[in-house]
């Protein structure tokens, strides 16, 4: 039984492209498209068949997603799934990021034909395809990695600007239950104050400039 590749892109065009690489990388793939975060999540769930996925190519920046947030939840939940970023942000830091973050590979959307089959093929073969960054590890995206899934969650209601009762609300938790979070998630990002740990997560941001988080 053939495997499956999900490509998830909300632009239809771009995923047409996409699929004509994956064609040719993974001829023997069904080939899975998805508009959102969740649609490529629910493609992932339903796998149960026995195709498994061979690869996620995924954008950064959808309805439901605009950073690398979405990145860790999907490496957690599947470890051994090749995600290989697509992305139009072509900063260095991002890429960078990525990688650190786990991603597989990461493929600027300028790229062309050719350059993306290279860079899937290389993935396909079990090795990483990055753009050259210059960047070192990112002490700060390890903290962030280091949270738990409820951590993140809350750690985006903070973000948000949501008070500790609308994020328990949200969560359907209790207030106390959040603020315990809170109090572990200044600890293992090493901040002292809410304002510095959403400085410190914009880290995970593709759109603007990461400023400074005030941590050592």
């Amino acid at each position: 039984m053939t495997g499956r590749v999900i490509i998830a892109d909300d632009h239809p065009l771009f995923r047409s492209a996409l699929a004509h690489a994956v064609g040719k990388v993974w001829p023997a793939a069904a080939i899975i498209e998805a508009s959102s975060a969740a649609d490529a999540r629910a493609a992932l769930q339903a796998g149960e068949d026995g195709r498994q996925a061979e690869a996620l190519l995924l954008d950064l920046h959808m309805a439901d997603s605009t950073g690398l947030s979405v990145l860790m939840d999907l490496r957690q939940d599947y470890p051994a799934l090749p995600i290989v970023i697509v992305s139009a942000s072509e900063e260095p830091r991002v890429a960078a990021a990525a990688a650190q973050l786990g991603a597989a590979g990461f493929i600027p959307k300028s790229s062309s034909l050719d350059a993306m089959r290279e860079g899937l093929s290389a993935v396909r073969d079990g090795d990483g395809w990055f753009p050259e960054t210059g960047e070192s590890t990112d002490d700060d995206l390890a903290r962030i990695a280091s949270l738990t899934p409820a951590q993140r969650r809350i750690l985006a209601g903070i973000r948000q600007g949501l008070l500790n009762k609308q994020i328990a609300y949200e969560l359907t938790i209790s207030e106390a239950t959040v603020k315990a979070h809170i109090t572990a998630i200044l600890r293992k990002l090493g901040v002292n104050s809410r304002t510095q740990a959403v400085l410190l997560a914009a880290k995970l941001d593709v759109d603007q400039p990461v400023a400074d988080s005030g941590t050592a």
